[in-house]
């Protein structure tokens, strides 16, 4: 038997096409499905072939803005990446602002909030390069 990992998360966004495009651009993810969805939405699914981030709105976007009682105490999605600094600057060239660097044990990290307002930990366990 496999050790439980997480599968999917599932965030409601005001443009799925949007951010799964700002994804695939920044983690070199790939669209794994898309279709329609609960209350006449529509989803997109992205990620690696193991895991995923489904992105979903209603109707004309209609949900962007709700917030999901049982979601609410959602602080932020950690992405573990390899090379902190080249996605910082995928991050930066997306036209997006990364804040609250932090380097300690046991990792760097930095933080950024996308076109909605969702905040995104990007960290990594490997040693910077020396230059």
């Amino acid at each position: 038997m496999t050790h439980p990992f997480i599968e999917h998360v599932n965030l409601t966004v005001s443009d799925p096409g949007r951010t799964a495009a700002l994804m695939t651009r920044i983690f070199g993810w790939h669209e794994r499905w898309h279709g329609p969805a609960r209350d006449g939405g529509r989803t997109i699914h992205v990620g690696s072939d193991s895991a995923y981030v489904a992105l979903y709105t209603g109707p004309n976007g209609e949900h962007a803005g709700v917030r999901w009682p049982s979601g609410a105490p959602l602080n932020h999605i950690g992405i573990q990446v390899d090379d902190l600094d080249a996605i910082e600057e995928k991050v930066i060239a997306a036209g997006l602002r990364p804040i609250n660097h932090g380097h300690y044990e046991p990792g760097r990290r930095f933080y950024f909030h996308d076109h909605d307002g969702i905040e995104y930990e990007i960290v990594s366990y490997a040693e910077p390069a020396k230059g």
